[in-house]
Protein backbone atom coordinates (compact mmCIF):
# COMPACT_ATOMS: atom_id res chain seq x y z
CA UNK A 1 0.00 0.00 0.00
CA UNK A 2 1.63 3.47 -1.05
CA UNK A 3 -0.03 6.94 0.35
CA UNK A 4 1.65 10.42 0.43
CA UNK A 5 1.28 10.96 4.32
CA UNK A 6 4.77 12.18 5.20
CA UNK A 7 5.31 11.55 9.07
CA UNK A 8 8.20 12.34 10.96
CA UNK A 9 9.60 10.35 13.57
CA UNK A 10 12.15 10.21 16.15
CA UNK A 11 14.50 7.28 14.98
CA UNK A 12 17.14 5.38 17.05
CA UNK A 13 19.49 3.34 14.45
CA UNK A 14 22.05 1.41 16.62
CA UNK A 15 25.39 0.74 14.86
CA UNK A 16 27.25 2.87 12.34
CA UNK A 17 28.62 0.14 10.19
CA UNK A 18 27.14 -0.28 6.65
CA UNK A 19 23.56 -0.85 7.37
CA UNK A 20 23.24 1.78 9.71
CA UNK A 21 25.11 4.30 7.29
CA UNK A 22 22.43 3.33 4.36
CA UNK A 23 19.74 3.54 7.12
CA UNK A 24 20.51 6.91 8.02
CA UNK A 25 20.86 8.49 4.82
CA UNK A 26 17.58 6.84 3.85
CA UNK A 27 15.55 7.76 6.90
CA UNK A 28 17.14 11.32 7.01
CA UNK A 29 15.86 11.87 3.46
CA UNK A 30 12.43 10.66 4.16
CA UNK A 31 12.35 13.78 6.68
CA UNK A 32 12.90 11.90 9.80
CA UNK A 33 14.96 12.99 12.80
CA UNK A 34 18.15 10.98 13.48
CA UNK A 35 20.12 9.71 15.95
CA UNK A 36 23.12 7.02 15.22
CA UNK A 37 24.61 4.93 18.39
CA UNK A 38 28.22 3.57 17.66
CA UNK A 39 30.48 2.14 19.89
CA UNK A 40 33.14 2.88 18.65
CA UNK A 41 35.26 6.10 17.58
CA UNK A 42 34.62 5.78 13.79
CA UNK A 43 32.30 4.70 11.40
CA UNK A 44 32.78 1.51 9.58
CA UNK A 45 31.54 -1.07 11.85
CA UNK A 46 33.08 -4.23 11.02
CA UNK A 47 35.18 -3.02 8.52
CA UNK A 48 36.66 -0.63 11.33
CA UNK A 49 39.98 -2.36 11.89
CA UNK A 50 40.81 -3.42 15.47
CA UNK A 51 44.28 -5.06 15.75
CA UNK A 52 44.50 -4.90 19.89
CA UNK A 53 42.52 -8.21 20.98
CA UNK A 54 44.48 -8.92 24.06
CA UNK A 55 41.82 -8.70 26.54
CA UNK A 56 39.08 -10.24 24.57
CA UNK A 57 38.21 -14.02 25.62
CA UNK A 58 39.71 -15.87 23.35
CA UNK A 59 36.46 -17.99 22.86
CA UNK A 60 34.30 -14.95 22.73
CA UNK A 61 32.20 -16.69 25.61
CA UNK A 62 31.05 -13.88 27.49
CA UNK A 63 28.18 -11.81 26.49
CA UNK A 64 30.00 -8.53 26.65
CA UNK A 65 32.49 -8.71 23.57
CA UNK A 66 35.79 -5.55 24.06
CA UNK A 67 36.20 -6.29 19.89
CA UNK A 68 33.66 -5.84 17.84
CA UNK A 69 35.50 -6.34 14.19
CA UNK A 70 36.30 -9.49 13.60
CA UNK A 71 38.98 -8.39 10.67
CA UNK A 72 42.37 -9.73 10.35
CA UNK A 73 45.13 -7.89 9.16
CA UNK A 74 45.51 -9.29 5.35
CA UNK A 75 41.56 -9.72 5.08
CA UNK A 76 40.67 -9.18 1.29
CA UNK A 77 37.58 -8.52 -0.07
CA UNK A 78 36.46 -11.64 -1.47
CA UNK A 79 33.92 -9.86 -4.00
CA UNK A 80 35.15 -7.17 -6.58
CA UNK A 81 34.38 -3.77 -5.75
CA UNK A 82 32.33 -2.96 -9.06
CA UNK A 83 29.28 -5.27 -7.49
CA UNK A 84 29.66 -3.27 -3.51
CA UNK A 85 28.81 -0.31 -3.64
CA UNK A 86 25.53 1.47 -2.86
CA UNK A 87 23.21 1.70 -6.00
CA UNK A 88 23.92 5.59 -6.15
CA UNK A 89 27.77 6.02 -4.82
CA UNK A 90 30.04 3.58 -6.72
CA UNK A 91 33.13 1.65 -5.57
CA UNK A 92 35.92 4.01 -7.45
CA UNK A 93 39.50 3.69 -7.27
CA UNK A 94 40.63 6.59 -5.83
CA UNK A 95 44.43 8.55 -6.07
CA UNK A 96 46.67 7.35 -3.72
CA UNK A 97 44.73 3.92 -2.03
CA UNK A 98 44.41 0.49 -2.92
CA UNK A 99 43.76 0.16 -6.43
CA UNK A 100 43.32 -3.67 -6.52
CA UNK A 101 39.64 -4.89 -7.75
CA UNK A 102 39.84 -7.25 -4.67
CA UNK A 103 41.06 -4.55 -2.13
CA UNK A 104 42.23 -4.71 1.32
CA UNK A 105 39.46 -4.03 4.19
CA UNK A 106 40.58 -0.57 4.66
CA UNK A 107 39.68 0.02 1.09
CA UNK A 108 36.50 -0.40 2.23
CA UNK A 109 36.79 1.41 5.27
CA UNK A 110 37.58 4.51 2.99
CA UNK A 111 34.71 4.09 1.17
CA UNK A 112 32.46 3.90 4.32
CA UNK A 113 33.81 7.43 5.36
CA UNK A 114 33.50 8.80 1.71
CA UNK A 115 29.84 7.95 1.69
CA UNK A 116 29.65 9.14 5.60
CA UNK A 117 30.70 12.44 4.13
CA UNK A 118 29.52 13.03 0.63
CA UNK A 119 26.16 12.76 2.28
CA UNK A 120 27.02 14.71 5.33
CA UNK A 121 25.76 11.72 8.01
CA UNK A 122 28.58 11.90 10.59
CA UNK A 123 26.68 15.20 12.49
CA UNK A 124 24.01 12.30 13.32
CA UNK A 125 26.25 10.12 15.06
CA UNK A 126 27.09 9.68 18.66
CA UNK A 127 30.52 8.26 18.78
CA UNK A 128 32.00 6.22 21.49
CA UNK A 129 28.47 5.26 23.10
CA UNK A 130 27.18 2.25 23.52
CA UNK A 131 23.43 1.27 23.65
CA UNK A 132 23.05 -0.94 27.08
CA UNK A 133 18.97 -1.19 26.94
CA UNK A 134 16.11 -1.25 24.52
CA UNK A 135 12.55 -1.27 25.62
CA UNK A 136 9.29 -0.59 24.72
CA UNK A 137 7.76 2.23 26.62
CA UNK A 138 3.77 0.98 26.77
CA UNK A 139 2.94 -2.43 25.76
CA UNK A 140 2.38 -3.00 22.00
CA UNK A 141 -0.94 -3.00 20.73
CA UNK A 142 -0.93 -4.26 16.43
CA UNK A 143 -1.70 -1.56 14.51
CA UNK A 144 -0.98 1.43 17.68
CA UNK A 145 1.98 3.61 17.56
CA UNK A 146 4.97 2.40 19.85
CA UNK A 147 7.58 4.00 21.34
CA UNK A 148 10.89 2.67 22.91
CA UNK A 149 13.03 3.55 25.95
CA UNK A 150 17.06 3.86 24.93
CA UNK A 151 19.65 3.54 27.33
CA UNK A 152 23.01 4.42 26.35
CA UNK A 153 26.27 5.22 27.39
CA UNK A 154 29.31 7.41 26.45
CA UNK A 155 32.61 5.95 27.25
CA UNK A 156 33.81 9.06 29.47
CA UNK A 157 30.47 9.89 30.85
CA UNK A 158 29.24 9.25 34.32
CA UNK A 159 25.90 8.57 33.94
CA UNK A 160 23.24 6.65 31.36
CA UNK A 161 21.39 8.69 29.25
CA UNK A 162 17.52 7.54 28.87
CA UNK A 163 15.59 9.13 25.64
CA UNK A 164 12.54 8.12 23.95
CA UNK A 165 12.35 7.56 20.44
CA UNK A 166 9.33 6.40 17.95
CA UNK A 167 11.16 3.79 15.98
CA UNK A 168 14.30 1.98 16.18
CA UNK A 169 16.26 0.12 13.48
CA UNK A 170 19.08 -2.57 14.46
CA UNK A 171 22.07 -2.36 12.16
CA UNK A 172 24.60 -3.53 14.39
CA UNK A 173 26.22 -6.37 11.79
CA UNK A 174 26.37 -10.43 12.53
CA UNK A 175 30.15 -11.13 12.43
CA UNK A 176 30.81 -10.18 16.26
CA UNK A 177 29.60 -12.88 18.21
CA UNK A 178 31.51 -16.24 18.02
CA UNK A 179 29.86 -19.13 17.05
CA UNK A 180 31.08 -22.35 18.29
CA UNK A 181 31.18 -26.07 17.67
CA UNK A 182 30.19 -28.83 20.63
CA UNK A 183 33.11 -31.12 21.16
CA UNK A 184 34.29 -33.57 23.58
CA UNK A 185 36.36 -32.47 25.77
CA UNK A 186 36.84 -28.80 24.79
CA UNK A 187 36.59 -28.05 27.74
CA UNK A 188 39.28 -30.18 29.13
CA UNK A 189 42.17 -29.71 26.78
CA UNK A 190 44.60 -27.09 28.16
CA UNK A 191 46.42 -25.93 25.02
CA UNK A 192 45.32 -22.62 23.37
CA UNK A 193 42.16 -22.35 21.94
CA UNK A 194 40.51 -19.38 19.98
CA UNK A 195 38.11 -18.28 17.18
CA UNK A 196 38.90 -16.73 14.63
CA UNK A 197 36.99 -13.55 16.10
CA UNK A 198 40.37 -12.74 17.59
CA UNK A 199 42.78 -13.92 14.92
CA UNK A 200 44.89 -11.15 13.49
CA UNK A 201 48.21 -11.80 11.96
CA UNK A 202 50.16 -15.28 11.19
CA UNK A 203 53.13 -14.60 13.13
CA UNK A 204 52.24 -15.96 16.80
CA UNK A 205 51.70 -19.14 15.51
CA UNK A 206 55.09 -19.48 14.39
CA UNK A 207 56.73 -23.41 14.35
CA UNK A 208 53.42 -24.22 15.90
CA UNK A 209 51.32 -26.99 14.82
CA UNK A 210 47.65 -25.55 14.12
CA UNK A 211 44.47 -26.90 13.89
CA UNK A 212 41.09 -25.00 11.93
CA UNK A 213 38.15 -26.14 12.34
CA UNK A 214 35.78 -25.04 9.32
CA UNK A 215 36.92 -24.23 5.67
CA UNK A 216 34.91 -21.47 5.19
CA UNK A 217 36.25 -18.28 3.30
CA UNK A 218 37.82 -17.54 6.92
CA UNK A 219 38.87 -21.14 7.61
CA UNK A 220 40.87 -21.30 4.10
CA UNK A 221 42.38 -17.71 4.41
CA UNK A 222 43.78 -18.40 7.80
CA UNK A 223 45.54 -21.72 6.75
CA UNK A 224 46.24 -20.15 3.28
CA UNK A 225 48.07 -17.55 5.46
CA UNK A 226 49.78 -19.66 8.30
CA UNK A 227 51.67 -22.03 5.71
CA UNK A 228 54.27 -19.66 5.64
CA UNK A 229 55.12 -20.35 9.48
CA UNK A 230 53.15 -22.82 11.18
CA UNK A 231 55.22 -26.23 11.54
CA UNK A 232 51.94 -27.65 11.05
CA UNK A 233 48.13 -26.48 9.56
CA UNK A 234 45.63 -29.19 9.62
CA UNK A 235 42.18 -28.46 8.42
CA UNK A 236 39.35 -29.83 10.03
CA UNK A 237 36.40 -29.79 7.58
CA UNK A 238 32.70 -31.02 7.92
CA UNK A 239 33.18 -33.04 4.37
CA UNK A 240 36.40 -34.26 2.56
CA UNK A 241 34.78 -33.20 -0.50
CA UNK A 242 36.10 -29.78 -0.80
CA UNK A 243 36.29 -27.74 -4.20
CA UNK A 244 39.05 -28.12 -6.14
CA UNK A 245 40.72 -24.45 -5.77
CA UNK A 246 41.11 -26.07 -2.17
CA UNK A 247 42.57 -29.39 -3.15
CA UNK A 248 45.05 -27.55 -5.85
CA UNK A 249 46.46 -25.68 -2.84
CA UNK A 250 46.80 -27.90 -0.15
CA UNK A 251 48.40 -30.17 -2.73
CA UNK A 252 51.27 -26.89 -3.04
CA UNK A 253 52.04 -27.01 0.29
CA UNK A 254 53.50 -30.04 2.62
CA UNK A 255 52.74 -28.56 6.02
CA UNK A 256 49.09 -28.17 4.76
CA UNK A 257 46.58 -31.00 5.99
CA UNK A 258 42.91 -31.78 5.56
CA UNK A 259 41.04 -33.82 8.15
CA UNK A 260 37.15 -34.75 8.64
CA UNK A 261 35.82 -33.54 11.86
CA UNK A 262 37.10 -33.64 15.33
CA UNK A 263 35.74 -36.55 17.83
CA UNK A 264 37.20 -35.34 20.84
CA UNK A 265 40.39 -33.24 22.27
CA UNK A 266 42.25 -34.40 24.71
CA UNK A 267 44.49 -33.11 28.18
CA UNK A 268 47.55 -34.25 26.35
CA UNK A 269 47.19 -32.05 23.31
CA UNK A 270 45.76 -34.96 20.75
CA UNK A 271 43.11 -34.10 18.47
CA UNK A 272 41.09 -37.33 17.40
CA UNK A 273 39.32 -36.65 14.30
CA UNK A 274 36.41 -38.97 13.53
CA UNK A 275 38.00 -41.25 10.84
CA UNK A 276 40.05 -42.62 13.66
CA UNK A 277 43.27 -40.18 12.91
CA UNK A 278 45.34 -37.78 15.46
CA UNK A 279 47.91 -35.64 15.83
CA UNK A 280 49.32 -33.31 18.43
CA UNK A 281 48.46 -29.49 18.65
CA UNK A 282 49.76 -26.17 20.12
CA UNK A 283 46.63 -24.20 18.48
CA UNK A 284 43.17 -24.60 17.62
CA UNK A 285 41.21 -22.22 15.89
CA UNK A 286 37.95 -22.21 15.68
CA UNK A 287 36.61 -20.51 12.06
CA UNK A 288 32.96 -21.77 12.43
CA UNK A 289 31.00 -18.64 12.01
CA UNK A 290 28.96 -16.54 13.38
CA UNK A 291 26.09 -15.93 16.15
CA UNK A 292 23.16 -12.87 16.48
CA UNK A 293 22.87 -11.47 19.89
CA UNK A 294 21.11 -8.41 20.66
CA UNK A 295 21.91 -8.45 24.27
CA UNK A 296 20.45 -4.95 24.85
CA UNK A 297 17.30 -5.63 23.37
CA UNK A 298 14.24 -6.68 25.62
CA UNK A 299 10.82 -7.23 23.34
CA UNK A 300 9.19 -9.53 26.40
CA UNK A 301 9.65 -12.48 23.65
CA UNK A 302 8.24 -10.70 20.79
CA UNK A 303 12.03 -11.24 19.18
CA UNK A 304 14.16 -13.87 20.04
CA UNK A 305 17.01 -15.84 18.56
CA UNK A 306 16.79 -19.70 18.17
CA UNK A 307 19.53 -21.40 16.74
CA UNK A 308 20.35 -17.86 15.23
CA UNK A 309 17.05 -17.83 13.75
CA UNK A 310 16.29 -13.91 14.20
CA UNK A 311 12.41 -14.26 14.52
CA UNK A 312 9.62 -14.06 13.91
CA UNK A 313 10.90 -11.04 11.18
CA UNK A 314 9.14 -10.48 7.93
CA UNK A 315 11.00 -10.52 5.13
CA UNK A 316 14.47 -10.82 7.60
CA UNK A 317 13.37 -6.70 8.38
CA UNK A 318 10.17 -6.77 10.43
CA UNK A 319 8.59 -8.21 13.66
CA UNK A 320 5.32 -8.79 13.00
CA UNK A 321 3.93 -7.52 16.61
CA UNK A 322 6.11 -4.93 16.69
CA UNK A 323 6.92 -3.33 12.90
CA UNK A 324 7.48 -0.87 12.16
CA UNK A 325 8.09 0.63 15.03
CA UNK A 326 11.16 -1.95 15.41
CA UNK A 327 13.17 -3.32 12.37
CA UNK A 328 16.24 -4.56 11.04
CA UNK A 329 18.43 -4.11 8.55
CA UNK A 330 21.79 -6.75 7.57
CA UNK A 331 20.11 -9.50 9.09
CA UNK A 332 20.34 -11.74 5.86
CA UNK A 333 24.06 -12.99 4.32
CA UNK A 334 25.14 -14.37 1.50
CA UNK A 335 24.25 -11.72 -1.02
CA UNK A 336 25.14 -8.40 -2.34
CA UNK A 337 24.95 -6.70 0.94
CA UNK A 338 25.40 -3.18 -0.01
CA UNK A 339 22.21 -2.78 -2.57
CA UNK A 340 19.79 -4.90 -0.26
CA UNK A 341 20.95 -2.70 2.99
CA UNK A 342 19.74 0.37 0.94
CA UNK A 343 16.54 -1.29 -0.42
CA UNK A 344 15.58 -2.22 3.43
CA UNK A 345 16.31 0.73 4.15
CA UNK A 346 14.45 2.40 1.84
CA UNK A 347 11.44 0.30 3.07
CA UNK A 348 11.42 1.33 6.89
CA UNK A 349 11.88 4.93 5.72
CA UNK A 350 8.88 4.99 4.07
CA UNK A 351 6.76 2.88 6.50
CA UNK A 352 7.66 4.97 9.19
CA UNK A 353 6.08 8.33 7.39
CA UNK A 354 3.23 6.20 6.64
CA UNK A 355 3.99 6.22 2.45
CA UNK A 356 3.74 2.38 2.71
CA UNK A 357 2.24 0.16 4.98
CA UNK A 358 2.69 -3.03 6.25
CA UNK A 359 0.51 -6.50 5.04
CA UNK A 360 -2.04 -7.24 8.10
CA UNK A 361 -0.62 -9.67 11.23
CA UNK A 362 -1.67 -12.87 9.80
CA UNK A 363 -0.53 -12.10 6.29
CA UNK A 364 3.00 -11.55 7.83
CA UNK A 365 3.06 -14.47 10.16
CA UNK A 366 1.29 -16.75 7.37
CA UNK A 367 4.55 -15.37 4.67
CA UNK A 368 6.95 -16.39 7.85
CA UNK A 369 5.54 -19.54 8.66
CA UNK A 370 5.40 -20.30 4.57
CA UNK A 371 9.23 -19.15 4.03
CA UNK A 372 9.99 -21.48 7.37
CA UNK A 373 8.37 -24.82 5.62
CA UNK A 374 10.12 -23.79 2.35
CA UNK A 375 13.44 -24.08 4.07
CA UNK A 376 12.48 -27.23 5.95
CA UNK A 377 11.62 -28.89 2.71
CA UNK A 378 14.86 -27.81 1.26
CA UNK A 379 16.94 -29.09 4.11
CA UNK A 380 18.60 -26.19 5.45
CA UNK A 381 19.15 -26.60 9.13
CA UNK A 382 17.42 -23.49 10.99
CA UNK A 383 20.90 -22.00 12.22
CA UNK A 384 20.87 -20.83 8.26
CA UNK A 385 17.53 -19.45 8.19
CA UNK A 386 19.00 -15.92 7.23
CA UNK A 387 21.37 -17.47 4.57
CA UNK A 388 19.82 -16.85 1.31
CA UNK A 389 22.10 -16.80 -1.70
CA UNK A 390 19.38 -16.44 -3.86
CA UNK A 391 19.34 -12.79 -6.52
CA UNK A 392 15.26 -13.55 -7.29
CA UNK A 393 15.14 -12.79 -3.27
CA UNK A 394 16.77 -9.53 -3.62
CA UNK A 395 14.67 -8.87 -6.67
CA UNK A 396 11.29 -9.72 -5.11
CA UNK A 397 12.32 -7.27 -2.32
CA UNK A 398 12.82 -4.71 -3.95
CA UNK A 399 9.30 -4.92 -6.06
CA UNK A 400 8.05 -4.14 -2.15
CA UNK A 401 9.05 -0.03 -3.08
CA UNK A 402 10.00 -0.25 -6.34
CA UNK A 403 13.89 -0.44 -5.69
CA UNK A 404 15.44 -1.29 -8.99
CA UNK A 405 16.38 -5.38 -9.42
CA UNK A 406 20.12 -6.06 -9.21
CA UNK A 407 21.93 -5.44 -12.76
CA UNK A 408 22.56 -8.51 -14.88
CA UNK A 409 26.02 -7.38 -14.30
CA UNK A 410 26.41 -7.27 -11.50
CA UNK A 411 24.54 -10.66 -10.88
CA UNK A 412 26.98 -12.17 -13.39
CA UNK A 413 30.24 -10.58 -11.87
CA UNK A 414 28.98 -12.16 -8.74
CA UNK A 415 28.80 -15.89 -10.55
CA UNK A 416 31.87 -15.42 -12.12
CA UNK A 417 33.96 -14.93 -9.51
CA UNK A 418 32.47 -17.61 -7.42
CA UNK A 419 33.75 -19.87 -9.76
CA UNK A 420 36.86 -18.34 -10.11
CA UNK A 421 37.15 -18.97 -6.25
CA UNK A 422 36.29 -22.43 -6.85
CA UNK A 423 38.92 -23.48 -9.04
CA UNK A 424 42.06 -21.20 -8.35
CA UNK A 425 41.60 -20.23 -4.20
CA UNK A 426 44.61 -18.87 -4.10
CA UNK A 427 44.44 -16.47 -7.68
CA UNK A 428 41.08 -15.88 -8.19
CA UNK A 429 41.45 -12.39 -6.78
CA UNK A 430 44.28 -11.02 -8.85
CA UNK A 431 43.80 -13.28 -12.14
CA UNK A 432 40.28 -13.18 -13.57
CA UNK A 433 38.43 -13.24 -17.08
CA UNK A 434 35.94 -11.20 -17.07
CA UNK A 435 36.56 -8.00 -19.19
CA UNK A 436 33.22 -8.46 -21.56
CA UNK A 437 31.29 -8.12 -18.18
CA UNK A 438 33.39 -5.25 -16.91
CA UNK A 439 32.95 -3.23 -20.13
CA UNK A 440 29.01 -3.88 -19.36
CA UNK A 441 29.05 -2.55 -15.62
CA UNK A 442 30.97 0.35 -16.35
CA UNK A 443 28.99 1.44 -19.62
CA UNK A 444 25.99 0.78 -17.25
CA UNK A 445 24.30 3.81 -15.67
CA UNK A 446 25.77 2.92 -12.28
CA UNK A 447 28.76 3.68 -13.78
CA UNK A 448 28.10 6.14 -17.03
CA UNK A 449 27.62 9.38 -15.53
CA UNK A 450 31.40 9.66 -14.06
CA UNK A 451 32.59 9.83 -17.86
CA UNK A 452 35.01 7.15 -19.18
CA UNK A 453 38.33 9.21 -17.25
CA UNK A 454 36.98 7.63 -14.28
CA UNK A 455 38.64 4.27 -15.13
Amino acid sequence: MVSERNLSKNVCIIGAGPSGLVAARELRKEGHNVVVFEQNHEVGGQWLYQPKVEHEDPLGSSNVLKVHSSIYASLRLTSPREIMGFTDFPFLVKKGRDPRRFPGHKELLLYLQDFCEYFGLREMIRFNTTVEYVGMLDYPEFGKDLRWIVKSKEKEAEERVEEVFDAVVVAIGHYSQPRLPNIKGMDAWRRKQMHSHIYRVPEPFRNEVVVVVGNSLSGQDIGMELVDVAKEIHLSAKSLDVSEGLSKVISKHQNLHLHPQIDSLHEDGRVLFVDGTSIVADTIIYCTGYSYSFPFLDTKGMVVVDDDRVGPLYEHTFPPSLAPSLSFVGIPRKLIGFPFFESQAKWIAQLLSGKRTLPSWDEMMQSIKEFYRSREVDGIPKHNTHDLANFEYCDKYADYIGFPHLEEWRKELCISVLRNADINLDTYRDSYDDSEMLQEAYQSPHFAHLGPETF
